[in-house]
């Protein structure tokens, strides 16, 4: 088998109707439109989902869950995310914020991150989080870090 020589079946392609070429064609005059309604006319296109007046179906069907506009949604990050990040040598002068963590790519440019105690710390750090756990605070603090919410 070659890929140039290959040919659809027979009877799978058919020509399409030749459409307003006159009254003898037999799909002259109205082309197939009929004679009235907007359907008969050019630049017609019926909505998406219209059902003729009908609710439509998208409309009918009950909607499912419920979006709180105003919850925030926090990202994780535990004490041995943080000190993994601190033993990579990614992070200077031991202090950890928001623009830290974008430029090593943990972060997205709005998003909000909460610091949780699993793990343990090694390094006498400052941070700067939108929310912090008691565990994961009193474990800073134990070691002489520095703990405030942006």
């Amino acid at each position: 088998m070659i890929l140039n020589q290959l040919t659809p079946r027979i009877g799978s392609n058919k020509k399409g109707k030749r459409l307003g070429r006159g009254t003898g064609s037999g799909t002259g005059k109205t082309s197939t439109r009929g004679d009235k309604g907007a359907k008969s006319r050019s630049g017609n296109s019926i909505k998406l989902g219209f059902e003729g007046g009908q609710m439509p179906l998208y409309k009918r069907i009950p909607k499912l869950g419920f979006q709180n506009i105003t919850n925030k949604k926090y990202k994780i990050f535990n004490l041995d995310n943080i000190e993994y990040i601190i033993n990579m040598g990614k992070v200077k002068r031991n202090l950890i914020n928001n623009n830290v963590l974008r430029q090593i790519g943990c972060l997205k440019k709005k998003e909000c991150f909460k610091i949780l105690g699993r793990g343990e710390l090694t390094h006498k750090i400052k941070i700067w989080a939108h929310k912090f756990s008691k565990t994961a605070s009193l474990k800073i603090q134990k070691l002489g870090g520095k703990t405030e919410r942006l």
